[in-house]
């Protein structure tokens, strides 16, 4: 089969096109799936360049986040059939195999192996790209916003990073819940998609000073008032944004988090959390049932997950490129 291999961590570029990788047998209770497509996160990236603490085999396939049609079956399986389609949850639940895409092969290649207790049976209406864009960061955004930060119609939130994986999703999700959405991004091409996608008020961050823009049109909060100010701001880049993201919050105000792209030991102010009174709200990854809810907003209409390119498996080292250098505005999603 053809499929995108490293066989030692390395840089950008250094993903190479295995055109006869051995093609991978079933064991009892496994699956062998023909990728639909499948989707980039930036933990592929660190799986690319190695991260300390994991020993990922080599070779190894990458690509957390992919769905396909079960094309084999092992002896065992008894509650999946050839031609089921399904979208492929990588985390390991059970404790026995490992995060598909990291420790076993994952979807950058035309067929992969799956233990059965990673398959989630997809709807016949989601569409195999879409499908591909949910688990890690469409996951964690409706865990982060939804199951964790439980916002609310008409809360005014903020969100950083908004153009990526997760952030687009947040945006929707924050819209469909009713809110009053300010997105943060980098340039004005990706501001005016943030406003197709459902943003009310757009910030650059490199040209505007967030915490000014917020106090001028909101107002600035005071810790004896709950009316100016924002409800909630979403931060997952951490870095210099931490204390002006509680700098922006009325009393009562919520920061939610699930990342620290920016830093993960930013100067802290603990006066914000306690005088006006903050929660600082932690997600970490989804759970399956967050999974079933994207598919029932996707169904209904109120979630459509934001493709920002479809590339071949022969453009692998190209799609890391956009990913790496912040030129993709949601996801970048690769056909094998």
């Amino acid at each position: 089969m053809k499929a995108a291999v490293i066989t030692e961590h390395g840089g950008p570029g250094s993903i190479n096109i295995d055109n006869n990788f051995p093609d991978p047998k079933p064991g009892p209770e496994d699956v062998i799936l023909k990728v639909g497509a499948a989707s980039l996160n930036y933990h592929d990236i660190f799986t690319r360049n190695g991260m300390p603490g994991i020993t990922v085999p080599m070779p190894a396939i990458m690509a957390l986040d992919f769905a396909g049609e079960i094309v084999e079956i092992g002896k065992g399986v008894k509650d999946w059939k050839i031609g089921d389609r399904v979208l492929v949850d990588p985390i390991d639940r059970v404790g026995t195999t490992g995060m598909i895409g990291e420790t076993s092969h994952g979807g950058l290649a035309e067929y992969c192996k799956v233990p059965t207790h990673h398959l989630v049976s997809l709807p016949d209406a989601i569409s195999f790209e879409s499908a591909s864009c949910l688990p890690v960061a469409y996951g964690t955004a409706l865990r982060m916003m939804y199951t964790i930060g439980d916002v609310q119609p008409n809360d005014k939130v903020m969100i950083l990073g908004a153009s990526g994986g997760v952030g687009s999703c947040a945006v929707q999700l924050a819209k469909a819940r009713g809110c009053e959405v300010i997105a943060c991004a980098s340039s004005q091409s990706k501001l005016d998609r943030l406003q197709e996608i459902g943003a009310d008020q757009l910030i650059n961050y490199i040209d505007e000073d967030f915490v000014k823009w917020v106090y001028r049109t909101y107002g600035k909060p005071h810790r004896r008032q709950f009316e100016k100010g924002l409800d909630v701001v979403v931060n997952f880049t951490g870095g210099d944004t931490w204390v002006k993201s509680l700098k922006v919050l009325h009393r009562g105000g919520k920061i939610l988090t699930c990342g620290a792209t920016a830093g993960y030991d930013p100067a802290e102010d603990l006066r914000y959390i306690w005088s006006f009174e903050l929660k600082v709200l932690g997600s970490n990854g989804w759970m399956r049932d967050d999974l079933f809810e994207l598919f029932r907003l996707i169904e209904g209409g109120s979630l459509i997950p934001t493709i920002d390119k479809i590339l071949t498996l022969e453009d692998v080292n190209e799609a890391f490129r956009l990913l790496e250098d912040r030129e993709v505005f949601g996801k970048v999603v690769i056909k094998p």
